[in-house]
């Protein structure tokens, strides 16, 4: 797994999470808890979407160092 990439939309209040290319989207699919699974043709979970986010000053994303492991 290479880098983790996040990024928030102010004016749609969502919070994206890619743990692989985001041009490898193939389809989504709605957890029922305003989070929302992208999927890459393989079905392989590549990214999610959190509906709704809405950052305190505690919560706001900032830069922070991700350690990746092998299970």
């Amino acid at each position: 797994m290479g880098k983790i990439k996040i990024s928030y939309d102010k004016e749609g209040n969502t919070l994206n999470v890619w743990f692989d290319d985001p041009e490898k989207e193939y389809i989504c699919e709605e957890t029922g808890e305003e989070v929302i699974l992208v999927k890459d043709e393989a079905g392989k979970i590549i990214g999610f979407e959190k509906l709704n986010y809405s950052p305190t000053p505690e919560t706001e994303p900032k830069d922070f160092e991700v350690e990746t492991t092998l299970v």
